[in-house]
């Protein structure tokens, strides 16, 4: 003779799984809280993202010239392979709204007058006007500069934010990355020993 349940008793047999599952969203925020915390708290440096394009070809460039851009009276050129082809450069990544850009560009102005390396510009989700105000106003250390008003060459870049910079050895090898505005010690401790590494400066 089979026995009926008594009143009740399915309930508090699924009550614990009820609160189970209205826990899980608490317990999963609580982890990543947890995983952000500690990444937060390890003292890495941010800027040091790690890019998996670092020791591989850099990605094809073939963008248009920024339109009205010069440098010495002359028209600046189009963003092309050829651009960099067998020459040591920084790639960085800029925008007229960007306000970190506007932090780093008298880093980026030094460093163009290092005969060592060549610096060309990508100018990111732009407009034209403010590009050609932005260089008027601040100086211009490009060599070439393309723009990228819809962000395609960032993703292939694999950009996370500008501004950004890319170190290409004469190969063609991305041999640095710089996530984030230069200041005076990531050009010292970062930047300048990954170009003397690739182009030691010639002895006196």
């Amino acid at each position: 003779m089979s026995s009926t349940p008594a009143p009740g008793s399915e309930e508090r047999k699924s009550s614990p799984m009820r609160f189970v599952l209205a826990a899980l969203p608490l317990i999963i925020f609580a982890g990543l809280a947890a995983i952000f915390w500690s990444q937060l708290n390890s003292g890495k440096d941010v800027s040091e993202i790690p890019s998996a394009l670092i020791g591989t070809k850099a990605p094809k460039l073939d963008m248009p010239a920024l339109e009205g851009a010069v440098r010495d009276g002359q028209p600046m050129p189009a963003l092309t392979d050829g651009s960099i082809k067998g020459k040591l450069t920084l790639v960085n990544v800029w925008a007229s709204w960007c306000v970190p850009c506007r932090q780093e560009h008298p880093f980026v102005l030094e460093l163009s007058k290092d005969p060592r390396l060549t610096v060309v510009g990508i100018n990111y989700k732009d407009q034209n006007e403010n590009a050609l105000r932005f260089l008027g106003e601040l100086g211009n250390p490009f060599s070439a500069i393309g723009v990228d008003p819809r962000g395609k060459a960032a993703i292939d870049w694999g950009v996370y934010g500008i501004p950004e910079s890319y170190l290409v050895g004469a190969d063609g090898t991305i041999l640095y990355k710089r996530v984030g505005p230069f200041d005076a010690d990531s050009v010292k401790n970062g930047l300048l020993p990954a170009i003397e590494k690739a182009a030691p400066s010639p002895a006196s």
